[in-house]
Order: C-alpha cells, then sequence, then structure tokens
C-alpha cells in the first residue's frame, strides 16, 4: 500500500520510481571528468583556505588579519565536512578508484569518528528518514518534533537546548552514534565504553591539533590562533546545524510511521524521501558552503550521487513532484529556519496541536 497520509496511488508510487530510476541511470552514464574535476577542485580550494587561514593567524597582526583568518579556515573547515566529507563518505566519488576519495577510508576534519557517522548517517538515518522511532536523526534522541512522539518534562528546555546543538554541532553529531540519551535500557558501563572509544580518539586528535598543536607552533601568537580555531569551528558547526534542520524539519515535512513503512516498495521508499526533505533556495556559492544539501530532496532521493549534480536534476525531480501531486517542499533560507524552531517551541509543549 502507498503511505495512507499522502494521496497517491499505487500506479503514481510505480511511475515515480520508473521517472526517478531513470534520472538516476542518466546521471551515472554521464559521469566522468567533470565530475572528477570539481571535487578535485573543492578539495584544492579548502586546503588553501586552511593554509591562509592558520597563517593569517599564527603569523598575522591586528584585528584585520584575524578576522580574515578565521574566515578562511572556518570556510575550510565548511568545504571540507559538507562538500568533501560528507558526500565523499556517501560514496559519490567512490567509482572514481582514488584512494583519497574512497568512502570507506576517508577521515574528516570533525571530532566525529568516520566509520560511526556512516553507521548512524548512511545506513540508519537514509534508510529509515522520518520513520518515527526509526530514524533517529528525527529530534536526534532528545528534541520532540511531532505529536506521535511522547512529551517529558525535558522537553521544556528544547528551545534552547537547540542553541546549544547548534553551537556545539560537531560533538551532538560525534556523540549521536553512542546513543547515550536513548539507547537500549539493558547496556552496561562498559558496553557504553567500548561504543565511546572511536569517539574519544577522534575527539581527541581533534582538539590536540585545534587547541594545541597549531597555538604552540605559533609560539607568542598562541592565543590569537586558539580563539581563532574555537571561532572558525563555531561558525562550520552553526552553519552545519543550520542547514541540516531546514533541509529535515520545516513546515511541509512529513514523518511516517513504522507500520505505514511496512513492506516498502523502492518506489515508496522513494516518496518517503521526497515528501520528508525540504530544500533551501539560493545561489550557487550558497549550493557549495551547503555542501549542496540546499537540495536535500535530490540528495535524500540519490544520496549516492555526486551533490554537485542536484541543481541540475532538481527541476526534473520538482516537475515529477507536481506531476504526481506531491509537494516539492522548498523555500529561502531564513524563512526555512523559522518554521524549524517554530516547531521545535511547539512540541516543547505537552498540549501542541499538530502542525498542518
Amino acid at each position: 500500500m502507498p503511505h495512507a497520509s499522502l494521496p497517491l496511488t499505487r500506479a503514481q508510487v510505480d511511475a515515480i520510481q520508473v521517472e526517478l530510476d531513470q534520472v538516476r541511470q542518466e546521471v551515472l552514464a554521464d559521469l566522468g571528468e567533470r565530475d572528477a574535476s570539481y571535487i578535485r577542485g573543492v578539495v584544492r580550494i579548502a586546503r588553501l583556505s586552511a593554509v591562509g587561514g592558520r597563517t593569517l593567524l599564527m603569523f598575522g597582526i591586528g584585528p584585520v588579519t584575524w578576522v580574515l583568518g578565521v574566515g578562511a579556515l572556518a570556510t575550510a573547515k565548511i568545504l571540507e565536512n559538507m562538500e568533501i566529507g560528507h558526500n565523499v563518505m556517501h560514496g559519490q566519488y567512490d567509482w572514481m578508484n582514488d584512494p583519497a576519495l574512497f568512502s570507506q577510508t576517508y577521515e574528516w576534519d570533525n571530532v566525529c569518528d568516520a566509520e560511526q557517522w556512516r553507521h548512524y548517517h548512511n545506513f540508519v538515518h537514509h534508510t529509515f528518514t522520518n520513520v518515527v522511532g526509526k530514524d533517529r536523526d528525527f529530534g536526534y534522541g532528545f528534541l520532540r518534533l511531532s505529536p506521535t512522539q511522547p512529551w517529558r518534562p525535558v522537553h521544556l528546555l528544547q528551545p534552547v537546548a537547540t542553541l546549544v546543538l547548534g553551537a556545539l554541532f560537531q560533538w551532538g553529531v560525534g556523540m549521536h552514534d553512542l546513543e547515550l540519551i536513548d539507547g537500549p535500557a539493558d547496556r552496561t558501563l562498559a558496553d557504553v565504553g567500548t561504543r565511546a572509544r572511536p569517539f574519544l580518539r577522534k575527539a581527541a586528535r581533534q582538539l590536540w591539533k585545534d587547541y594545541v598543536l597549531f597555538p604552540a607552533l605559533a609560539l607568542a601568537n598562541a592565543p590569537r590562533v586558539f580563539v581563532g580555531n574555537l571561532v572558525a569551528n563555531l561558525a562550520r558547526n552553526v552553519w552545519t546545524h543550520v542547514v541540516i534542520f531546514c533541509g529535515h524539519f520545516p513546515d511541509g515535512v512529513h514523518e511516517f510511521t513504522e507500520a505505514e513503512t511496512r513492506d516498502e516498495t523502492r518506489g515508496d521508499w522513494y516518496v518517503r524521501q521526497l515528501a520528508g526533505s525540504a530544500n533551501i533556495e539560493g545561489g550557487p556559492l550558497f549550493h557549495l558552503l551547503s555542501g549542496n544539501l540546499s537540495h536535500q530532496i535530490e540528495h535524500h532521493v540519490f544520496p549516492d550521487l555526486p551533490a554537485h549534480r542536484y541543481a541540475e536534476i532538481a527541476p526534473r525531480v520538482r516537475a515529477i513532484c507536481e506531476r504526481h501531486g506531491l509537494r516539492y517542499e522548498t523555500g529561502g533560507l531564513l524563512r526555512q529556519y523559522a518554521t524549524v524552531y517554530r516547531r521545535i517551541v511547539r512540541y516543547a509543549l505537552p498540549w501542541a496541536p499538530a502542525l498542518v
């Protein structure tokens, strides 16, 4: 049966499957040097930006060079996390057979262990997108985003907790697979320790690099470098948080029950991705800095296609939705985040009605 909450017939779902499969096959058949040149170019830009930013922080004098250094380093970290790390670890460039861009061995500039991320994000989130009780990214284990989730007094804090999560987003991402809040009740401390070790090792390396090694290399400029690295990481965290939340939780995005998704066909899965995602409108630079996750609908439908292709295929995906009467949720950044935050505030309250 098609998803009960969506006005689609089985014939429409099957037609959507055929049409989206065709889009996917056409992109796969066209992959080549253009895509390889693109990702290698972004890697070069990120590395040059990181070198420039760290140089300005370590050897510059005065506030202007500090601001420029922080901006360059933050840009490098954003590109590395969003357009490079996230997309490479999705396997978008495995076809290149480049060991430096291979999904199963790539490690990113982030406190999150790549192997743990590949499990809970690539498998759990993308398989069970917006299935309440299965997709742990739906609320991240502590946010109430739907009336189907039971209310607890701690949810009153979620408007503030969301802002704290935004500032510390890489830490939230890094600790997500530890299931500290919503893990099995019968876990032992030994189980928690085993699960935490990869994260702790990775976090220690990141802390050493940004807050010990580079400040020490700067000698007298150590405080300037320490604070600059802190602000660059903060900027990356907030930006990533805003982009991710705007792609998953604004008005118009559907959630689903486990029963509703039982015996899904590939067409049903496609429809769930289309209805459970939202896009953010902007120009080419905005899309680049978002890792093209501003096209979250296309990313959820085609997670292993190179993300820079999403802008090309988005009009076709939108036309498919419109042809079958399925809402294609898109809007500007401020609008999308405003509706996300309104949803977070609404469901912090025990009597919140359903969003319409």
